[in-house]
C-alpha cells in the first residue's frame, strides 16, 4: 500500500463511515474504486486535527498487512493538498454493504450464515496479525462482484478515539460491556460486535428498533438476556449469539476459531423469508409445489393472533395449517409460533 495522494476523480457519494464519507471514484491505476474521505470537523482545532490525523495515518500503515479474500483491500492513502482531509482508496465492492438488506428486513438464515462464515475468515486473518477491527456492523460488511462478503473500514479507530466519536457515530450500540466498564477494546470486543451484527441481520431494522438501544443498557450488564428474538430463529442460533455477547470475556467465545466451530453447524432449514411491517410479522417459504405463509398480528400485549396456510404454486386450493384460534396473549402466541416455525 502506498502513502500518497493519487490522481483520483471523485464521483458520487455512496455511503458514510464512522469518521467520513465514502465516494465512488476512478483511480489512474486501479480503475473504479471507493474513496473514504476523513475531514477536519468545523469544531475541531488544528492541534486536535493534527493529533487525530497522525493517529489515523499511523494506524493505516497496518492495512498493508491485512490482505485477505474476505477483507476489503486498501490500495493507497494520503492527505489532501491543504492538509484538511485524508483519503483512503479502496476496492469498490459492487454489491454494496449489508446495511441496505438490514434496513429492508430480516435476512434469511442461509444468507446470514454465508455472510457470517465469510466475515469470520477475514476477521480471523486480522486477529492473527494482531489487528482489531473495532467497527463490525452491517454497513462495514461489503459484498464484492462475486457475492463474497468482505470486512471493510477497519483498524482506524483507537480506544482513545472511540471515547470521543462512538456515540455521535452510532457505533456505540456495538461497543462491548468491557468498553463501558473499563474503556478498552480487544479481539473479544470484535466477537461481541459480530454477535450484535448477526442479531441485527437476522431481525432487520424495524424489529431491532422496538427494543431500547443497546448502548442504553449494555453497561448495566446482562444485555444478552434482554434480546427479543423473532420466533423462527432456532435455539442453536440464539445460543451461539448469546455466547458471543457474554459480559465476562473469560466466558465469551474466546477467539474466531470458537465462533467458526459453532457457526459450522447452525441450521438454515426451514429457511423462512420474514417481513416485519409495523405490528404485523409475516413469513413465507416454498415447500415442494406449495407456498407456506404465516401471519402474526401483534395488536397489544394481550391481543395477539396468528394463522398459517399454504397455497399452490399453480392451480389448487389453499389449505389451513394452523393458528391461534382467536386472540391470545403475547407469550402464548410466541410459543405457538416457535413450535410451528421451527419443527
Amino acid at each position: 500500500m502506498n502513502n500518497h495522494v493519487a490522481n483520483l476523480q471523485i464521483g458520487d457519494h455512496i455511503g458514510s463511515g464512522q469518521f467520513g464519507d465514502v465516494h465512488a471514484a476512478v483511480d489512474q491505476v486501479h480503475g473504479n474504486v471507493a474513496v473514504k474521505i476523513i475531514s477536519q470537523k468545523e469544531d475541531q482545532t488544528d492541534a486536535d486535527w493534527d493529533a487525530a490525523k497522525a493517529e489515523f495515518l499511523r494506524e493505516a500503515q497496518y492495512l498493508a498487512a491485512a490482505e485477505h479474500p474476505n477483507v476489503v483491500p486498501v490500495y493507497h492513502l494520503g492527505e489532501s493538498p491543504d492538509g484538511k482531509s485524508i483519503r483512503y482508496c479502496m476496492k469498490l465492492c459492487a454489491g454494496g454493504s449489508l446495511q441496505a438488506p438490514y434496513e429492508a428486513g430480516p435476512m434469511r438464515l442461509s444468507q446470514v450464515r454465508k455472510a457470517g462464515t465469510e466475515v469470520l475468515l477475514g476477521l480471523g486473518a486480522l486477529h492473527a496479525r494482531g489487528m482489531i477491527h473495532r467497527d463490525i456492523k452491517p454497513g462495514n460488511i461489503l459484498i464484492d462482484e462475486n457475492g463474497v462478503a468482505r470486512l471493510g473500514d477497519f483498524g482506524l479507530v483507537t480506544d482513545e478515539l472511540l471515547h470521543g466519536y462512538a456515540v455521535g457515530a452510532g457505533y456505540s450500540d456495538h461497543l462491548a460491556f468491557e468498553f463501558w466498564e473499563h474503556g478498552v477494546t480487544s479481539a473479544k470486543s470484535d466477537i461481541w460486535a459480530l454477535g450484535m451484527t448477526l442479531y441485527r441481520l437476522l431481525h432487520g431494522e424495524a424489529w431491532y428498533a422496538e427494543s431500547r438501544p443497546p448502548r442504553m443498557v449494555i453497561a448495566d450488564g446482562g444485555f444478552r438476556d434482554t434480546l427479543k428474538w423473532l420466533p423462527h430463529i432456532p435455539q442453536r442460533w440464539r445460543r451461539a449469539i448469546r455466547a458471543m455477547l457474554h459480559d465476562d470475556t473469560d466466558h465469551r467465545c474466546q477467539n474466531v476459531a470458537q465462533v467458526q466451530a459453532a457457526f459450522a453447524g447452525l441450521p438454515v432449514e426451514p429457511d423462512w423469508q420474514c417481513e416485519v411491517d409495523g405490528q404485523q410479522v409475516r413469513w413465507r417459504r416454498q415447500q415442494g409445489g406449495r407456498i407456506i405463509q404465516v401471519e402474526w398480528n401483534r395488536n397489544s400485549a394481550r391481543r395477539h393472533d396468528w394463522r398459517a396456510w399454504s397455497e399452490p404454486v399453480g392451480t389448487g386450493r389453499p389449505r389451513t395449517l394452523g393458528g391461534s384460534n382467536g386472540q391470545v396473549g403475547s407469550q402464548v402466541a410466541i410459543r405457538e409460533l416457535e413450535a410451528f416455525l421451527r419443527p
